[in-house]
């Protein structure tokens, strides 16, 4: 089976004054095709920037990382964002839709990016917002939605483009406990679909909805059994 992510020893740190904070400490992973990952951890534990880093979002100090066939460490900045827009669809805790757009504007929005014509990419994103149920709300604007209904419509987006890598913020973070309960199932459904998904949580139970499991504590990634990681 074909990798999407493999990083090899990502090292990253920050300089504070005089100190140096190592915020990842030799991160080796790797996600095959298909697979459902959760990557747990409390604030601060790393893995907001490790998210970045596999966002192709921020760089790293040493360490090599490929997505998919992608070196990543020799791409330039308009490398990096092509890459971005055709091999990852991003999910965010707070949904990033655009408000002063309508649904079907914010999803074709990758699409447009990348130069698919309107009409092609109206049709595509219609297709998106149907699997979702959220074609009646396409000319909706983000403040005429509920919570749930925003994160489908974010969901939508981060499809359309057919990426090989959906990567999902605390993605059930700003809803309440039933409505985050349907999103999961939704991931679900989207994995069993054949989409590849890393999920970043804090939060044990939402991470359980995942086949696998990696902790990040202080920078360093642990992986066990799924008993040895709800412990």
């Amino acid at each position: 089976m074909e990798h999407v992510i493999k990083l090899n020893d990502i090292r990253k740190s920050y300089n504070e004054g005089e100190n140096k904070l190592e915020v990842l400490k030799g991160i080796s992973l790797e996600v095959n095709e298909g697979e459902y990952l959760a990557i747990l951890g409390p604030s601060g534990s790393g893995k907001s920037t490790l998210m970045n880093i596999i966002g192709c979002m921020d760089n790293f100090q040493s360490g090599d990382y490929w997505l998919t066939d992608n070196y990543v460490n020799k791409l330039n900045d308009a490398q990096l964002t092509r890459l971005r827009n055709r091999q990852i669809g991003f999910i965010f805790q707070k949904y990033q839709l655009i408000h002063q757009y309508t649904v079907l504007q914010n999803t074709m929005m990758p699409l447009l990016i990348r130069g698919i014509p309107r009409k092609k990419a109206e049709e595509i994103s219609m297709e998106k917002l149907e699997m979702l149920g959220m074609k009646e709300r396409a000319h909706h604007k983000p403040n005429e939605l509920s919570g749930g209904q925003q994160q489908r419509t974010a969901i939508a987006r981060a499809l359309v483009g057919s990426p090989k890598l959906l990567l999902a913020d605390e993605p059930t973070g700003a809803l309440d406990r039933g409505t985050g309960q349907e999103v999961l199932k939704l991931f679900k459904q989207l994995n069993e679909m054949g989409n590849t998904i890393v999920m970043i949580t804090h939060d044990l139970h939402v991470a359980k909805s995942a086949k696998r499991i990696v902790k990040i504590i202080d920078g360093e990634i642990f992986e066990g059994s799924r008993d040895e990681i709800e412990e």
